[in-house]
């Protein structure tokens, strides 16, 4: 006999018949019908038929509510059902709209009293009205996303924590894009109904300012980085065409940096911006005519070294120098590669290394241990490093400079999960496989939704300079590859048997994506998460559901990124490059090595020998110098964590690389923060004996 059900909040209260009677007899009144007795009689059979399928179990309100339309359906009453069918649905709705109204106001209270740590997921984001706008209108979307967007097993392995579908609060936009910089300066920044237009630029100044107003504008349409590529050839003719001074060339990059750095984007942010800078001209550009004021000209782009050595010095001087303060320019981030042929000894290598040393702001992009060039790889967005060989296989011809690029969104397979749940490696990778096959069906959908809001024009200046999403991939990326390794088998991703499994791991997830790649027709690409916030809230519901679980984190759970090593594993650098080597060149997506330096952290010889020796003696594609440096309000820059000035004794800031861009550490999540706690800087005075 039934006695107890369960509500949809998970309280468990009285069975009452009484109320199904209730609810018969009204939808039957609806219709026409006033036989109450047969209400009764068909209550009977409805608790009749559900003490058959519960015996040892509490039904709950949906099970009740879908076995009375099967017996109103059975026993012909159709237009009784169909009308509790009805009703049904309008009780949804109207419970729908009541938690929606709680969860706004929950999602206000919890913005304004800074008690959801999700106020602080993106450091990027101030504490604003701005971002109390953003907040809760992202947690609006993020929920019609789920609701409306996806079916209710992606949905439900999000909530759940299996993965995460990151930049929900953008659903319905995409993830990250590359530009192209040659078509902006050609085209000028235009041909949106109803908006201002710009006609080509005939002048440095106005060039970077309809960048600026391009990339703010492109990022309201993003939920990630928006990038250029050669930012230093591509500008280069312009100074000559003015014939500019370096001083006007260094006052003009300067208002483009500041520029940049205002937070103008929607939300409180300021535009996520990466640029990558030649340094010399590419091989395959030299001979290219140049493009200005909207025409391609007979000079040639190999023509113009000495205008992007300008370029390129006043760029670096502005960063070097950082703002009135002393605070680092956090955007642009600006990537170089280093070839076989790189200057290591010249006037602007030596700026480089400078700013290297003093702020960590630069991306190395390693071509000197690695068959691509220059003009076969383009960074483009934060981490997202395209290889478009790939690209060419599928489209016969290459993107230019890496233009057009970049990604539909980003599913991060939750792997400790997966190791603690599996005892065998086929329970492993089985649950593994299922993920990613919900992760391929996830980004194949919202694929569809941003190409039909891009066509539709909910994008506009995306159609406008975009127009297609060929270019762009679907990215799967993954977290806690250590902790899926001391769930599973007892083994850290620093032993044998641990890096063994996990480059196993990382093979069988490049084949699924070669596979998901086959299968759709559209490319994929399997990506070393940044994992900001998400290394955090997955850890944090895997502890809740599974209290035993390993983690990272004493007084806060979080896990160590993608297959990197824990935080605090070692302080020995080349240990740490051994062991990566083999794992990050497994990614076809982004991934990136953060060499994370304290207050005795190199100089610009010292960094400059560094970056060198790890371009030179490994294959890890893509890497940083990380030092952490404090800023006091009165005087300014310090190297290392500094809490309290050592001139004035006031509190500072302090400033590290939260994951792939410079913050100060107290605008970090609380598992960041407990990593930043837990973090081994490197020890420089061994590096440099090595």
């Amino acid at each position: 006999m039934i006695e107890k059900i369960k509500k949809r909040n998970g309280e468990v209260v009285e069975f009452e018949p009484a109320k199904i009677e209730e609810a018969i007899f009204k939808a039957a009144k609806s219709v026409g019908g006033s036989n109450r007795t047969l209400a009764k009689s068909l209550t009977e059979t409805v608790v009749s038929e559900l003490e058959e399928e519960f015996k040892t179990e509490i039904p709950d309100v949906e099970s009740v509510q879908d076995t009375v339309e099967k017996v109103l359906i059975e026993n012909g009453h159709a237009k009784t059902a169909k009308a509790y069918i009805i009703y049904r649905k309008d009780r949804e709705v109207i419970r729908d709209t009541k938690k929606l109204m709680l969860d706004v106001e929950k999602t206000i209270d919890g913005y304004v009293d800074m008690n959801d740590w999700r106020v602080n997921e993106n450091s990027n984001s101030g504490y604003s009205f701005s971002g109390l706008l953003m907040h809760t209108a992202g947690s609006v979307l993020a929920n019609y996303s789920l609701k409306k967007v996806y079916t209710d097993e992606i949905s439900n392995a999000h909530r759940e924590g299996d993965f995460h579908i990151h930049d929900l609060s953008m659903g319905i936009a995409g993830y990250c894009a590359g530009w192209s910089l040659q078509e902006l300066l050609a085209e000028g920044f235009n041909g949106v109904s109803g908006k201002v237009e710009s006609n080509p630029p005939k002048h440095l100044s106005t060039a970077l300012m309809q960048m600026v107003n391009f990339l703010g504008t492109l990022q309201n349409e993003w939920a990630g980085a928006q990038a250029f590529s050669s930012f230093d050839t591509y500008l280069a003719p312009f100074v000559r065409k003015d014939n500019l001074s370096y001083d006007d060339v260094k006052q003009a990059i300067q208002m483009f940096v500041f520029n940049l750095n205002v937070a103008s984007r929607w939300g409180g942010q300021t535009p996520f911006t990466n640029i990558t800078l030649d340094w010399t001209v590419p091989e395959d550009m030299k001979d290219k005519n140049v493009v200005f004021a909207g025409k391609a000209i007979d000079d040639k782009y190999g023509d113009y070294q000495e205008e992007m050595d300008m370029i390129n010095k006043a760029f670096l001087e502005v960063m070097l120098e950082g703002d009135a303060t002393g605070r680092i320019f956090t955007f642009p981030i600006p990537t170089y590669n280093i070839t076989e042929d790189f200057n290591w000894d010249s006037e602007n290598a030596n700026l480089l290394f400078d700013m290297t040393a003093k702020y960590g702001i630069p991306y190395f992009q390693n071509f000197v241990n690695s068959t691509l060039k220059p003009s076969d790889v383009r960074s483009m967005c934060c981490r997202l490093q395209l290889d478009l060989r790939e690209l060419k296989s599928r489209t016969g011809g290459l993107f230019g400079s890496g233009e057009k690029t970049g990604s539909i969104g980003v599913v991060t397979i939750n792997l400790p999960r997966i190791g603690y749940l599996s005892s065998t490696k086929n329970e492993f990778f089985g649950r593994l496989e299922y993920l990613m096959d919900l992760a391929k069906e996830s980004l194949e959908t919202k694929r569809k939704i941003v190409k039909r809001n891009m066509e539709n024009e909910l994008l506009p200046y995306s159609k406008r300079y975009l127009g297609s999403l060929d270019g762009h991939f679907n990215t799967i990326g993954l977290v806690g590859m250590n902790e899926a390794l001391l769930n599973f088998m007892n083994e850290n991703i620093g032993s044998d048997e641990g890096k063994e499994f996990a480059e196993e791991v990382l093979t069988f997830m490049r084949n699924k994506i070669t596979d998901y790649q086959e299968e759709t027709g559209h490319i994929y690409n399997l990506e070393a998460s940044p994992a900001e916030g998400t290394s955090y809230r997955l850890a944090k519901i895997d502890k809740e559901k599974h209290p035993d679980i390993i983690t990272q984190g004493e007084e806060e759970p979080y896990y160590t990124n993608s297959s990197q090593l824990p935080v605090h594993y070692t302080e020995d650098i080349f240990e740490v490059l051994e062991n990566q080597d083999d794992l990050q060149t497994k990614y076809n997506g982004g991934t990136v090595l953060h060499i994370f330096l304290g207050e005795d952290g190199p100089d610009r010889e010292a960094t400059k020998k560094l970056v060198k020796k790890v371009a030179h003696s490994y294959s890890l594609p893509y890497y940083t110098i990380s030092p952490t440096f404090s800023v006091c309000d009165e005087h300014g820059y310090f190297k290392g964590e500094q809490a309290k000035c050592p001139e004035c004794g006031k509190a500072t800031e302090v400033y590290s690389r939260v994951v792939g861009y410079y913050r100060p550490v107290k605008l970090w999540n609380k598992g960041k923060k407990e990593e930043f706690k837990e973090r081994k800087e490197f020890n420089f005075e061994e590096t440099e004996a090595k």
